[in-house]
């Protein structure tokens, strides 16, 4: 099948990108940037921005089915920016899939637009929508997610997935941060520390959208509807984060602070950077520290049982996988 990929020069694009190839399927990749990766697998690569709508328009047109991977990711920023990519930036790509005929609409969204800082332990795809948000990245996932879900229809089937805290060789967000705090002791157990969450391997997550877009069609009971995906079990979120940074040679976590001073401290780092305003990202925000001492973790079991998603990579590979990519990297760094 003709398969588009937005955001293909991302973590998550370049995993899905390589592994739709290898089912040999024709692939198209787009993004903002250029990438030799992608190059050297033979793929087409065009550098589009999806506020563009033209551009979308014109990158959709020959697809069968797109991958939606696009976003702005991280917990703090511009409102506005983050709106743009993840919300009329979605727009874009369902309506440029709707001018062009495609029959297939894969939306890569996260658990966190169903976050409401409380414990979600085995939760299932029914949970609703918060009424408020702690961060732009959580609503404007949101917002696109109902988006997408909305445009369900006979002649164009679509889907989201919930791949939640993806992580592995080369990942450029979550993991470099947690090493460079870890390194400079500044990273804290949040809470009591025995709370779970669900963590889902690169290549698991991008195994989950290929197997979604080989599956989906118009009509299909299950389109329409989003789904966890993960590593397939929960992990205790400091023992896991533990044994990583023992595993890369860094020091574990040893020092706490409780739940609720970390949300004051969140709170009025927010507003200092907002006033101010400060450079980068504050050091804590509301939805981090939530984050950080809530219990999440989702149930991928309705993903097994609408398209057949089993994680190819078990826990204890793709952590070994993680590592040995890491330490020799870290090995060299101040």
């Amino acid at each position: 099948m003709k398969v588009l990929v937005t955001g293909g020069g991302g973590f998550l694009g370049r995993a899905l990108v390589r592994q739709l190839v290898q089912r040999g399927h024709d692939v198209r990749a787009c993004g903002r940037g250029r990438y030799p990766e992608l190059d050297a697998l033979g793929v087409e690569t065009a550098r589009v921005d999806v506020r563009d709508r033209p551009a979308v328009r014109d990158a959709v047109r020959g697809a069968e089915v797109v991958i939606h991977a696009a976003a702005k990711a991280g917990v703090w920023g511009d409102p506005g920016e983050y709106h743009a990519i993840n919300v009329a930036g979605t727009d874009n790509v369902v309506a440029a899939c709707r001018d062009a005929g495609v029959r297939r609409l894969v939306y890569t969204s996260s658990p966190s637009a169903v976050f409401d800082a409380a414990d979600h332990e085995g939760a299932f795809n029914d949970l609703p929508y918060p009424d408020t948000f702690q961060a732009a990245y959580p609503e404007t996932k949101a917002w696109a997610e109902r988006a997408v879900l909305a445009a369900n229809a006979s002649d164009l089937a679509t889907v989201a997935l919930r791949p939640h805290l993806i992580y592995g060789p080369g990942d450029p967000h979550l993991l470099p941060r947690l090493f460079d705090r870890a390194r400079r002791g500044k990273l804290r157990i949040v809470g009591s520390g025995t709370n779970r969450v669900s963590v889902t391997f690169v290549e698991n997550a991008a195994r989950a959208h290929v197997d979604a877009a080989e599956r989906l069609e118009p009509g299909a009971a299950w389109a329409g509807a989003a789904y966890f995906v993960d590593d397939g079990e929960p992990v205790a979120l400091w023992k896991w984060l533990d044994d990583l940074l023992a595993r890369v040679g860094l020091p574990p976590v040893r020092r706490r602070v409780g739940e609720r001073a970390a949300r004051v401290a969140g709170a009025v780092a927010e507003r200092l950077w907002r006033v101010l305003p400060l450079p980068g990202e504050p050091p804590m925000t509301r939805f981090v520290a939530a984050q950080l001492a809530r219990s999440h973790w989702y149930s991928p079991e309705p993903a097994r049982a609408a398209f057949g998603f089993v994680p190819p990579i078990s826990p204890e590979e793709a952590i070994r996988l993680t590592a040995e990519w890491w330490r020799p990297r870290l090995a060299g760094t101040p």
